[in-house]
C-alpha cells in the first residue's frame, strides 16, 4: 500500500521534535469530525505516494528532521505497515503512531520490533457512546481497552486524547472517560474545529471553559491532563 498525504514538515505533530507527517488512507471508523474525509470515505480514489519518493526526502533530509508521524486513516490497517516502519527506522528517525486503538495486536507487535517511539491513541467517547460518535455499530470495545490497558502499563511512551464536541461530550461522559483511563500519563482534549474537509459540518467545540471542567474531571484519574489548541 502507499501513503495518500503527506505533509513534509511540522512542527507540531510530536511534541519538539521536527517532523515529516504520513497520511494513510482507510479507516474502520466514520467519526463525523474527522478532517481527513477523503481519506475515509474515498480510500481507493486517494492519491497514491510513492514509497522511494519518500524513502529518498528521509534519506536528504535526515539533518533536518527528528521524526515521522504515522496518521491516518487509520495507520494499522496499511498491510504493510511493518515494512515500511523497519525503513523508516533504519534512517534514524524517530517514529511518533497515531491510532484508533481498534487493532490492539497490530498496535503491540510494532512496538515489541522496537518500530514506534511514541504513540497516540484516539479516545473518542465514554465506552457507552462509542459506537455512535465513531459511526459504526461494529466498534470492538474490548479491542480498545486492550490498547488502553497495553499502553498503560507499558513502558513506550504515550498520550491519549479526546476532541471535544459539544453535541457528543457532556461532563458525565469526561467522568467515565478519566474512570476508563485510570493511572493513564497524559490526557490531551482537543479543540474541535470544523472545516471543509470533515466528514460531517454543523458540530460544535467544547467552549474553553467547559473543556477546562472537562480536564479537572479526567485529571482526577490521569497523572496529567492538557487542553490542546485552546490558547
Amino acid at each position: 500500500m502507499d501513503f495518500s498525504g503527506w505533509e513534509k514538515l511540522s512542527l507540531l505533530d510530536y511534541d519538539d521534535n521536527i517532523t515529516t507527517t504520513l497520511f494513510t488512507a482507510g479507516c474502520n471508523f466514520r467519526c463525523p469530525f474527522c478532517h481527513n474525509s477523503s481519506l475515509v470515505l474515498d480510500s481507493v480514489h486517494a492519491p497514491k505516494i510513492a514509497w522511494a519518493d519518500i524513502v529518498k526526502y528521509l534519506h536528504k533530509r535526515r539533518s533536518v528532521l527528528d521524526a515521522v508521524c504515522v496518521t491516518g486513516g487509520e495507520p494499522t490497517l496499511m498491510d504493510d505497515l511493518e515494512s515500511k516502519l523497519h525503513d523508516i527506522k533504519s534512517l534514524g528517525y524517530k517514529v511518533k503512531l497515531d491510532s484508533n486503538g481498534s487493532r490492539p495486536a497490530v498496535l503491540k507487535k510494532l512496538v515489541s520490533e522496537g518500530l514506534v517511539d511514541y504513540v497516540a491513541m484516539d479516545i473518542k467517547n465514554s465506552p457507552e457512546k462509542y459506537a455512535m460518535t465513531v459511526g459504526s455499530l461494529e466498534a470492538d470495545m474490548k479491542a480498545i481497552g486492550e490498547s488502553i490497558a497495553f499502553l498503560i502499563h507499558g513502558s513506550l511512551p504515550y498520550e491519549f486524547r479526546t476532541t471535544a464536541i459539544e453535541e457528543y461530550h457532556t461532563m458525565k461522559d469526561f467522568e467515565e472517560i478519566g474512570a476508563w483511563l485510570e493511572g493513564a500519563d497524559r490526557y490531551f482534549i482537543q479543540r474541535y474545529v470544523d472545516s471543509e474537509n470533515c466528514i460531517s459540518h454543523g458540530l460544535h467545540m467544547i467552549p474553553k471553559e467547559k473543556a477546562l471542567e472537562a480536564k479537572a474531571i479526567v485529571g482526577k484519574h490521569v497523572k496529567a491532563a492538557f487542553l490542546r489548541g485552546y490558547d
